[in-house]
């Protein structure tokens, strides 16, 4: 049944729910004039109702009860911002129990729980909208579950953690090492007093789990995904990784291999002529690799109040677009999922590598390092070894050509036994073509 209006109500007005309605609030004339009817912002709740937020409320639409949401029967879609697990979960199946619609930017949520949620939404006849829960701006999830329906996807890179990438632009351009480059993103308000989530690769972890599920169809797997964060990159890795032609990014990787999904979040070195490695800052970028498109790349703000705002506004207006032509459904929420996710296992993925190893400057050390990698069937692609300080510790960076994880992490074991390598051996993942 047409309406002259949809009614919205927001849990949570933090960050992004103040950037939601600032984006609904300031825009409802351009959003009434593009949908043909008016998104009306209902209710807010929220515990705090007096802190200024920056943007003028319409009286009697904040509130400190959540259930002046869901008991009201004419408020269609709730939009759910307040993050983390519980009570989260409680209040989006509690809307959907009512067959409200129901908006979130929570990736957390989705990736651990999401499966409780969507099969909820499927048995009562809702929607569940969820854009904002990856890359903010982006508008990567309507590109997947729309823009490029007709692809079969054979991979997804992405930097999808603005405050992981701003520490790693720091360290490229300035030489900040690792907590230097921290403490100045906190003073900047790119990462939290507690940034554990964006720095060790969680946050990512998150968003890719719910990329696979929406390109390959797999159950959300965020339990099955190797997950390495920033926190061991140091100045000097990435001024090596410069010398030999690469960036240092976080990076999310999904791909089809063999039959078998891979999903992984780790730093990545990759060609510095490539386009997603000249994200900077606290940009994000998705780039889809799609067997009929060929490549694409999404690039935009992947956090901020307002950013963020716009797409759970975007969510919205879909939803509400739906109500007004009774065609809820007609996007599926996720793909049709069947079986169990065969996704493959770290130690079979191939990658080329960069080890750094910290070896005594004494003849036949190369040597030695190099009969050990041989042994496990990595061969080596380019060395640089940095001075002489005879009989003293210096860097030796290797490069190597394809290689198996297991092979590697078997043979730097063996390595780091060795009596002149006087420190634990740091290593990456390197993609991108291999020079022949």
């Amino acid at each position: 049944m047409k309406k002259d209006k949809v009614n919205v109500g927001i849990i949570g007005f933090g960050v992004v729910g103040s950037g939601t309605a600032k984006v609904l609030l300031n825009n409802k004339n351009i959003l009434k004039q593009r949908l043909g009817f008016e998104l009306n912002l209902k209710k807010i709740a929220d515990l705090d109702i007096t802190t200024d937020r920056g943007i003028k409320i319409p009286e009697g639409v904040l509130t400190t009860d959540v259930n002046n949401i869901f008991n009201d029967p004419e408020i269609d879609i709730v939009v759910e911002l307040i993050g983390g697990i519980r009570p989260a979960k409680d209040f989006i199946l509690k809307a959907l129990e009512k067959k409200k619609h129901v908006v979130t930017a929570n990736k957390a949520l989705l990736a651990t729980e999401g499966t409780d949620i969507f099969n909820t939404a499927f048995e009562k006849g809702v929607e569940v909208g969820f854009e904002a829960s990856v890359a903010g701006a982006i508008p990567i999830i309507k590109v997947m579950k729309e823009g490029l329906v007709a692809n079969r996807i054979k991979a997804i890179y992405g930097i999808i953690n603005g405050t992981s990438n701003y520490i790693l632009t720091k360290m490229t351009y300035e030489n900040m090492e690792f907590s230097d480059a921290l403490k100045e993103a906190q003073k900047l308000g790119y990462a939290e007093a507690d940034p554990t989530f964006d720095i060790e690769g969680i946050d990512t972890a998150h968003k890719i789990t719910i990329l696979a599920t929406l390109s390959y169809g797999i159950p959300l797997s965020y339990n099955s995904v190797h997950i390495e964060g920033i926190t061991k990159i140091t100045a000097q890795d990435i001024s090596f990784a410069d010398e030999l032609g690469y960036k240092v990014k976080l990076l999310a990787i999904t791909k089809e291999t063999d039959g078998e999904i891979e999903l992984r979040v780790h730093p990545t070195m990759l060609p510095k002529d490539y386009l997603i490695a000249k994200v900077d800052g606290p940009f994000n970028a998705i780039y889809v690799d799609g067997d009929a498109t060929g490549s694409t790349m999404y690039y935009g703000r992947g956090a901020g109040s307002v950013p963020t705002g716009s797409a759970v506004v975007s969510d919205i207006a879909d939803i509400a677009r739906n109500i007004q032509k009774d065609a809820i459904g007609r996007v599926p929420i996720i793909p049709r999922i069947s079986g169990e996710a065969k996704i493959k296992k770290m130690d079979n993925i191939s990658s080329r590598y960069y080890f750094r190893f910290s070896a005594l400057d004494r003849p036949g050390v190369l040597s030695k390092i190099s009969g050990i990698l041989g042994n496990f069937d990595i061969s080596i692609a380019s060395v640089i070894q940095k001075g002489r300080r005879i009989g003293e510790e210096v860097p030796l960076v290797v490069l190597t050509h394809k290689a198996r994880e297991k092979d590697v992490r078997q043979a730097l074991e063996e390595i780091d036994k060795l009596h002149v390598v006087t420190n634990k051996t740091i290593y990456m993942r390197v993609e991108g073509e291999e020079e022949t």
